[in-house]
């Protein structure tokens, strides 16, 4: 029978939004004997007359979840600012409206003391991809993201631009050698590596965490689906940098992105569903439940968030290690900076919790790598400390097309052309990673100038994503 129903569909019976969609979805995708109309037939009964359904062995489930929610009060609920602050915006004339109106929600939380949000801004779950937002003592899971602690990592090497173009076979194959890629991909037996990470005791704080290590061994030193990759390049110095003590020059660089891997998505998807538990918001703002940071939940929270970004580091710096070896190769500068956190920090005089989803910490002086897109250039930044973006900048160029607009709207065809142009090699990826799916990193650079200086330009050549594209763990 066809009964594909989306969830469109169902909103536009009158549906709310939340929780009961998904159960209506769930029951859509379970066999029986419905056809599709007959099948939205039955949802608009439900939703009309849900005490009818209350014993029906399909329905019951949705029939219960419109009762229960038809009996909600105002009062039941922790109540939003209605008069937030505003909160500062960077290149907001090309940032979607849903990220827009997901930052607008953010700012009403009761706990909320500033906002931000950087040029490369999109559409996320709870508080926008590009968003940052300062809290009083409490932590938001999913003001922190899926992917806890991911993070640029760049080494430069003391190899010249030449030697690269002389010997890409060999740079290709330490770059397949030395990675591994792709959802529930890790190594096994003699192949694994070791860490002092694996050591953290925060590992024992609890049995689910407990329970996440050997997963995070086995995945120690890989890297992830998506956006995530490893690649080398030329980094190009325009002038001396004294800071760095890298002369003016075209060297060859290895820089990464992954984060924390099956552990840190399961720690994330635990403790947001604990949130939204213990944290009654209004469905709008549901997303953003959060955790006290002086209740238990909010420590263990903050405890398993910082086990997560220590063991995303460890994945960075177990891959660069690997490659330095293979290439026999000298490092001048190291850099590393992570978005996908919390930290914290001193804002106008008091400590407040500092969520950066999708966005690069970028107080004064403080490194970090923006990254284009696989055939757009990456800059290597040095913050300014904005107190007004709350000392941040964007953490790459955003995504301006959805994976499915994406995966539909660009060939394989298109995307090899522009590979070529560009001289770059690429293995694996999707075509929802495809460079037209990104933002024009020049633009939202120039919306963030206030922000950043640049010290250095990173160019794309050779170019490492997971195989079976945006799927992860």
């Amino acid at each position: 029978m066809n009964t594909q129903i989306n969830g469109t569909d169902i909103l536009e019976l009158g549906f709310p939004e939340g929780k009961i969609i998904g159960i209506a979805l769930k029951i859509n995708t379970k066999i029986n004997r419905f056809t599709r109309d007959e099948m939205i037939a039955n949802f608009k009964n439900v939703l009309e007359n849900p005490e009818n359904y209350i014993d029906d062995k399909i329905f019951n489930k949705l029939a219960v979840a419109l009762i229960e929610k038809s009996n909600e009060k105002p009062e039941d609920f922790i109540a939003l600012n209605e008069t937030p602050n505003a909160y500062s915006a960077y290149g907001l004339d090309h940032i979607e409206d849903g990220a827009r109106k997901q930052m607008e929600v953010a700012m009403k939380l009761p706990v909320t003391v500033a906002g931000a949000l950087m040029p490369d801004a999109h559409q996320g779950y709870g508080l926008p991809i590009g968003g940052v937002l300062a809290t009083k003592n409490a932590i938001i899971p999913y003001g922190v993201g899926v992917d806890i602690g991911c993070r640029m990592a760049l080494s430069v090497y003391d190899i010249p631009e030449d030697f690269y173009f002389e010997n890409e076979a060999k740079f290709k194959r330490e770059l397949i050698s030395n990675s591994i890629f792709g959802a529930g991909h890790g190594f096994h037996g003699q192949y694994k590596s070791d860490h002092a990470v694996l050591e953290n005791d925060a590992f024992n704080m609890n049995p689910f965490v407990k329970n996440l290590k050997d997963k995070a061994w086995s995945q120690l030193g890989s890297s992830g689906g998506g956006n995530h990759f490893v690649e080398f390049g030329i980094m190009e110095f325009a002038k001396d940098d004294a800071v760095l003590n890298i002369p003016k020059g075209k060297y060859v660089a290895l820089l990464t992105h992954s984060g924390s891997r099956g552990m840190g998505a399961t720690i994330a998807g635990q403790y947001t569903k604990i949130a939204k538990d213990v944290c009654k918001l209004p469905e709008v703002a549901r997303n953003l439940a959060y955790l006290d940071m002086n209740s238990q939940l909010g420590q263990e929270y903050w405890m398993a968030m910082n086990l997560a970004g220590d063991y995303a580091s460890a994945c960075h710096e177990i891959i660069h290690n690997k490659m330095e070896k293979a290439l026999g190769a000298n490092i001048l500068a190291k850099v590393e900076n992570h978005h996908n956190f919390a930290w914290k920090e001193v804002w106008n005089g008091e400590e407040v919790i500092v969520h950066r989803k999708g966005a690069s910490p970028a107080g004064k002086g403080v490194m970090g790598i923006i990254p284009g897109s696989m055939t757009a250039p990456g800059f290597l930044v040095r913050g300014k400390g904005e107190e007004n973006a709350i000392n941040s900048a964007s953490h790459g160029a955003g995504r301006q097309m959805s994976r499915t607009k994406a995966i539909k709207s660009i060939t394989q065809t298109e995307m090899k052309s522009i590979l070529k142009d560009h001289g770059v090699t690429l293995i694996g990826a999707g075509l929802d990673e495809a460079p037209m799916a990104y933002k024009d990193i020049y633009q939202v650079m120039e919306a963030q100038q206030d922000l950043v200086d640049v010290v250095a330009k990173f160019i794309p050549k050779l170019v490492r994503m997971a195989d079976d594209g945006s799927r992860e763990d």
